[in-house]
């Protein structure tokens, strides 16, 4: 029901950037928030950040505030993460997610859950 397609990872120097885009498919995509999240070697899957399709509402988690923007083309159908002043604890792969994200009555929840992309890695060298 609905697909994602994560691009645009890679090797990146301290303090440089890149930008992530996730391709969506599927006649119920936009019945969802979308969602970046993260996972480092060892550690949990881990909330970025997340977009409504109407582009109201985002979010971030704190330790990428300032840095990232979430945004979304919705002719597209794509969702982007513009990461810049990248640091070596951003190293991880990054998943596109629909359905881990959510506003209800004007409260933010995310969890590791919904549909997801393959991921893409992203490697910050120091």
């Amino acid at each position: 029901q609905v697909q994602l397609v994560e691009s645009g990872g890679g090797l990146v120097q301290a303090g440089g950037s890149l930008r992530l885009s996730c391709a969506t498919s599927g006649r119920t995509v936009r019945s969802y928030a979308m969602a970046w999240f993260r996972q480092a070697p060892g550690k949990e899957r881990e909330f970025v950040a997340a977009i409504t399709w109407s582009g109201y509402s985002t979010k971030y988690a704190d330790s990428v505030k300032g840095r990232f923007t979430i945004s979304r083309d919705s002719v597209k159908n794509t969702v982007y993460l513009q990461m810049n002043s990248l640091e070596p604890e951003d190293t991880a792969v990054y998943y596109c997610n629909a359905g881990g994200a959510s506003w209800t009555n004007g409260e933010f929840k995310a969890s590791p859950r919904g549909y997801w992309g393959q991921g893409t890695q992203v490697t910050v060298s120091s």
